[in-house]
Formats: structure tokens, sequence, C-alpha cells
């Protein structure tokens, strides 16, 4: 409706200025072409009966039988013996001079506007030709009646535009009620669609264009809804296939690395090729094992059954027990203040921590260091390395699963889920892993986590 108010009041306008304009060069035009035709019928009839050359009584004699306001001019004599009207130019002066013609020109004067005509008097000789006799007659002409005349004009075309507003809208509001009232319906419907509501369906009403879209629209969201009840499906089962999988390969794989724990142990009594072979075996069903478990911690995130198990825990003693169990104690600088508790699942913790600290010592360079800080309503487990850190095209997608920066660490050890699960772990709390970089180099991870209340529900990553 605004759109259309605004067209109609640029179209009122434009024709206004449009009309107003043509009136006023009408008018304009008009008036001058009858002064002009006036001066100059005066003064072809008055110029045989002048003296030449002219003396001051015969230009003023020449002047009162001229318009009212007439100045005659030659070479130093003019009428009525004072300067000229301040209206009338020397440009215009001189151009009646230079080319033996009237000239008329435009001017605005304390009275109003004028016309000031200039033209000059022109004797024939004996040859038949009108030469110039060097007397000039100037009329400044009044055109105030004539602009009070197109001012009024201006202003009733002025008024029946606004009188056609009131109409425009009236015209307006019926459109709304036609055209503006399905599209409503439609972004009403739009917005249950994108969020989340795919049964969101419009009501068809006619055959229109209208009618046409909001069929459209409610045939793409059958076929949406349709491909998403799909897609959840395939995921479900996808999801459903890694647990059963990973739960399935659990038990020999724990037996595998039962009988692998003793592989290694009599690797060294074996020839070098069966001992490497041996050590290639043994790693890689510890990689294997690893991969397994993880993967079923992913399901259990997927599925929504991951639960804190929460207690009151010294935050850097859980940290230093995780290191201790790693035998990562001694390649790492430690800051951990005792006295800092929160109430968090030590189990999940230690594999945040074990993650962050392991990843900085395979992909990093020493020093790694750990500092515990304590704050007012969160615990703040910062991790740092100091090698090359994370470039910016790695690192927004640290925490993607299987995402690995580097193609030559394909077959490493890592399974490329431990930032994920870790990140998981950590909004599982209430909480967050920022991944970025120190000023002088080096990868920095940092883990805030919530001194008291944990989230404690499903988690998506």
């Amino acid at each position: 409706m605004f759109a259309f108010l605004l067209v109609s009041m640029v179209a009122v306008a434009t024709a206004t200025i449009a009309g107003y304009a043509t009136a006023r060069s009408s008018l304009l035009a008009a008036d001058q072409n009858s002064a002009v035709a006036e001066v100059r019928q005066r003064v072809t009839a008055l110029a045989p009966d002048l003296t030449y050359p002219p003396d001051q009584s015969s230009l003023d004699a020449l002047a009162a039988q001229l318009p009212t306001g007439a100045t005659v001019v030659y070479h130093d004599l003019r009428t009525p013996g004072t300067p000229l009207d301040p209206a009338i130019s020397a440009q215009l002066q001189a151009a009646v001079r230079t080319r033996s013609r009237v000239e008329v020109q435009r001017v605005g004067t304390p009275r109003g506007p004028a016309l000031v005509i200039g033209m000059p008097v022109l004797t024939r000789r004996s040859s038949a030709a009108s030469v110039p006799s060097g007397v000039e007659v100037y009329v400044v002409h009044d055109l105030s009646a004539i602009q009070q005349q197109i001012n009024t004009q201006a202003r009733m075309a002025w008024l029946t535009g606004v009188l056609a507003v009131p109409l425009a809208v009236l015209v307006a509001l019926l459109s709304a009620r036609g055209v503006l009232r399905p599209v409503r319906e439609l972004r009403r419907a739009t917005i249950r669609l994108s969020d989340g509501d795919l049964t969101a369906r419009l009501q068809v009403r006619g055959n229109d264009e209208l009618a046409e879209l909001a069929s459209t629209f409610n045939n793409t969201a059958a076929e949406l809804e349709r491909i998403v009840a799909e897609l959840r499906r395939m995921e479900a089962d996808a999801r459903r296939f890694v647990a059963d999988v990973s739960h399935e390969l659990r038990t020999p794989l724990s037996a595998m690395v039962a009988v692998t724990d003793i592989l290694e142990r009599e690797a060294s009594h074996l020839p070098d090729d069966a001992a490497r072979s041996a050590q290639l075996i043994v790693r890689e069903t510890r990689r294997l094992a690893r991969l397994a478990e993880d993967l079923i911690e992913v399901s259990r995130f997927d599925a929504g059954s991951a639960q804190l198990v929460q207690e009151y825990t010294d935050v850097g003693e859980a940290v230093r027990a995780t290191l201790d169990a790693r035998r990562w104690t001694d390649a790492v600088q430690l800051e951990l203040p005792n006295g800092v508790f929160a109430r968090l699942d030590r189990r999940r913790l230690d594999v945040i921590v074990a993650n962050l600290v392991g990843n900085a010592l395979r992909h990093g360079r020493p020093p790694v260091s750990v500092v515990l800080r304590d704050t007012e309503d969160q615990v703040e487990l910062e991790v740092t390395d100091h090698g090359p850190g994370l470039s910016p095209e790695v690192q927004p997608h640290v925490f993607d699963r299987f995402y690995k920066a580097d193609v030559a660490r394909s077959r490493s050890e890592s399974s490329g889920l431990g930032l994920a699960i870790a990140q998981a772990n950590a909004r599982l709390h209430g909480g967050d892993i920022q991944a970025g970089n120190l000023p002088e180099g080096g990868a920095r991870f940092v883990l805030r986590l919530p001194r008291h209340d944990g989230a404690g529900g499903p988690i998506e990553f």
C-alpha cells in the first residue's frame, strides 16, 4: 500500500509539475509575444517622424508615445534624462547594438518578475535598406499579473493532487484485501516452515497467480517433509548401524587387546621381522580399539543418551590425575592451584583433558603448558603449546568429526574424533572449548566450565 501511495503521489506530483511548467511557459510566451508586438508596432509607426540626429526633446516625445516605463537612448542622451533602469543590463544593451534586432530578457526586480524588451530604431536610406539609426528603445514590462495567474493555477493543481490522495488510499486498501492477505498468509506459513514445522500448508483460493503460488508452496512443503523424513530415517539407521557395529566389535577387540599385550611383551624374543610385525599388530589393534570406543561415545551423544554423573571435584587434582595416569606429567608445565572446586563429571573431564593435552603433545612443540584459573562463576583450563599453531583454514574445523589438518597424519593413532568428543563433553556440562593461537605462536585451547550446575541434557555436535 505504501508503494502504491508513493507511486500515486509521484504521478500526481509529476503531472502537477509538468502542467505548471507547460502553463507557465505558455502564459509567459503569450504575454511576451504580445508585449514585443506592441512595442515593435509603436516604434515602427513613430520612427519615420523622428528627427535624425535626435535631440533630447525628440527622445522625450518618442518615449511619451511608448508604453509606460519606456526608455529611449541615443548615444549619451536618454529619457527621461536619468540613468537607465537597473533592470536593463549591459549585456542586453550590447546585444541590441551588435545584432540590430529585438532582444528580450526576463529579470527579477524588487517589484516582481519583469520582461525587458530592447530594440533598435531603424532608418531607411535611398538604397531602401534599413540600417540602425543609433536610437534604442527599452521597455520594462511587468510580469506580476502573469505570475499571479501562474501561481493560482499551480495552487489549484496541487490542491487537485492532494484531493486525489484519499482516493489512492481507498484504492490501495481495496487492493490490499485481495492481494496482501494471501501474501501475509504465505509469509506466516513460510516462517512456520523455516522454524521446522513441515506440516505448514496454505489454503488455495481461486485460480489466479496467488492461488498457483499457494499450490506450489504446498507441493514444495510436502516434498520437503517427505525428503526430511527419509533423511532422518537414513540418519537414524546410520547411527544405529555405527552403534551396533561398535558394540559388536567391542568384545572381540577387548580379547585382541589382551592378546596384543602379551605379544608386545614377547616381541623382544622374536626375530626382527616378526618383532616389527608384532609391534604393527599391537599398534593397529589398539588404534582400532580406541576408534570403537570413540564411535560408541559418539553414538551416545547422537542418541541423546549421554548423561552427567556430577560430583564436587577439585579440578586441579583431577587434571593432575589425568596426566599422571598417562605419564605426561614430566612433559607438561603445570600451573594448577589447589582448592578450585566445581560440580563436574570426573570421567568426562578426564576425556576432555586427555584429548586437549594429547593433541598438544602430538601436534605441537614443547613446552606444553596447562594453566587452571578460577573465576566467580566458572573454571578455565588453558592448554597451550609452542608449535606452528592453527592455520586460518584449519581453525574453523578443529572440532569437526574425523577432521585431520595434515594429510600425512591420516594413518596416525588419532581417530579424528577426540576434539569433537571433548567439545561435546564440555557442552554437556554447559561449557565450551575455544580454539585459537598465541600471539607469539602456538595453539591455544581454552576449556570453560560452570562451577556449579551443568546443562545435564543431550548434546548435538
